[in-house]
This record gives C-alpha cells, sequence and structure tokens, in this order.
C-alpha cells in the first residue's frame, strides 16, 4: 500500500529572482560573447540552458488542492503547500482536490429484511485525505466512491426493516431511526473507502418509500396500524373516566346503584366515550300510567 508523503519543492518566488538574475546575467555578456574566451563561453550557455530547463518546475497549488509527484512511474511525494512552487521539472504532476464534496445516489430498488421492495437513495459528503493512496490504490476514486456507497446503501437497506415491528417497537428501522441508520451507513461506506484514501464525513438518506407494486397496499397498513393505536388509547381513557365516575359517585353518596344499574352505567358511558360520532342523549322523562 503506498501512503502519502511529503514531495520535494521550494517557494517558487525565490527561484524566480535566481532564474531572472541568471538570465539578465546571460543577455548581458552576450555582446562580448566575440572577445570571450572558450570557457566562459561554455559557462555562459550552460547557464543559459539550466534557466531553461528550470522553467518548466513551476507550478500553482491552490487552497485545498494537493500536487501528486512522480518520477518514472514512481511516486515520490505530495505538495500541498499553496501559493507558486518549483521542484523537478522531470516530475510529473496530478492536480487532487482535497475540498469537501457530495453526491446524491439514484433511487435504488432493495428488500429490506422482511422481504419488502422500497426504493432508497442517499446522500454522502466525502473527501480525499491520502492523495497517494486516492490515486494509486484505484482506478478512478471519484467512481469507486458512487460504487462502493451504492452497494453500502443496499447491505444496509437488505439488514433493518422499513418499519419496526408490531411486537418489537424498539427495533432500529430504515423510517423511525434516522440517527443511527445514518451512522451505520457512514459507518460501512468508511470501511468500504479506506483503502481509497477517502474520508467520508457524513451519510444520510435522502429518500425512502415502498416500491409502487406494494405502496397502496402498506398505506392501508399503516393506516389500520394507526387506527387500532388510537382506539386503544380512547379505550384505555374511557374505562379511566368510568371508574372514576363510579368511585366518585360512592364516595360522595350521590346515588345509590345495584350491580344491574351499574353496569347500565358502565355501557352508556363506554358509548358515548368512544362513539365516532357525538350521541344524542335520550331524556327519561318517568313512565305513564
Amino acid at each position: 500500500m503506498i501512503n502519502e508523503k511529503q514531495g520535494f519543492s521550494v517557494n517558487g518566488y525565490g527561484v524566480v529572482v535566481v532564474l531572472s538574475i541568471a538570465a539578465i546575467w546571460v543577455l548581458s555578456q552576450l555582446h562580448n560573447i566575440s572577445q570571450a574566451s572558450t570557457s566562459f563561453i561554455v559557462a555562459l550557455s550552460v547557464t543559459a540552458v539550466l534557466v531553461i530547463l528550470c522553467l518548466p518546475g513551476f507550478f500553482m497549488v491552490q487552497p485545498n488542492q494537493g500536487k501528486v509527484l512522480s518520477l518514472f512511474g514512481s511516486y515520490v511525494g505530495t505538495e500541498k503547500r499553496n501559493g507558486l512552487r518549483w521542484t523537478i521539472p522531470l516530475y510529473l504532476r496530478r492536480v487532487v482536490s482535497l475540498r469537501v464534496r457530495n453526491f446524491e445516489s439514484a433511487k435504488i430498488k432493495v428488500n429490506d429484511n422482511q422481504g419488502n421492495p422500497i426504493e432508497i437513495a442517499t446522500i454522502v459528503v466525502w473527501s480525499v485525505s491520502d492523495t497517494a493512496e486516492a490515486v494509486y490504490e484505484v482506478d478512478d476514486y471519484e467512481s469507486y466512491v458512487t460504487i462502493q456507497s451504492e452497494a453500502a446503501l443496499r447491505n444496509l437497506a437488505s439488514i433493518y426493516p422499513y418499519d419496526p415491528r408490531d411486537d418489537a417497537e424498539s427495533e432500529i428501522a430504515l423510517r423511525s431511526h434516522p440517527t443511527e441508520i445514518a451512522d451505520n451507513l457512514r459507518t460501512e461506506i468508511q470501511e468500504r473507502l479506506g483503502n481509497a484514501g477517502i474520508t467520508v464525513l457524513e451519510a444520510r438518506i435522502s429518500h425512502l418509500a415502498y416500491a409502487q407494486e406494494i405502496a397502496s397496499a402498506m398505506l392501508q397498513r399503516q393506516q389500520a396500524s394507526a387506527i387500532i393505536a388510537a382506539r386503544s388509547r380512547i379505550v384505555e381513557g374511557a374505562v379511566g373516566m368510568v371508574d372514576m365516575a363510579l368511585t366518585r359517585l360512592s364516595e360522595k353518596e350521590i346515588v345509590e346503584l345495584d350491580e344491574e344499574r351499574k353496569a347500565t352505567m358502565v355501557s352508556n358511558l363506554l358509548v358515548v366515550l368512544c362513539a365516532e360520532k357525538s350521541t344524542q342523549p335520550v331524556v327519561n322523562t318517568g313512565t305513564l300510567y
């Protein structure tokens, strides 16, 4: 495995000054070249050639950018220091962005762990942390991030259910536990991209829905579950209110009720409290003889 290391380069402005002085000296001596000795002419020629050969060694490094340096196919280092730099002209330089990037995956169809087909997509925020691994360990690190992120999303969706089961309300599910799912998704993507010098900063589900062929049936199921839950709360509250009414009537000795009348009263109160629509009272005005 190739790990990132500091490449050789120097401040480009200092090299500009040195080369400028050398170039000015060469130009100033051209008018005396006919009278100069052979050794002086050789020195002048060598200086001019060196100035020309050094020019390709200049390069710029932008903020949040790295230049991967290689020589004859061998990695020699990475330069991340910003500004004008100069290095050995034979070094090949490849630009690698260190900026934070994000992408949204396509909506993919996959079965959850209960076999229900769902549609799911994710947003992944990432950046390059090791330029050497990003360039040399994988063929195309941007494509690698996309493919591996979608593979991790498919695997995650097949592990968890869309909704928790009725008998396991604390079960982690894709819809009910977004924070836990996001953490697990980021961890799995990071494990897949660790060998490519990529750091995953955040991964969250951007789209989650049942597949079109079962969406209607699942909607009815959710509505039925909601109705049952609401009815359970209503009945629980109604029973408490009836118990409180009978207890208060007995404590204050407002009326004496036998078991049959208590049963009638409980039945009437439950009808009033649990009915979906407003009940119509019937007033007993007495018996006609």
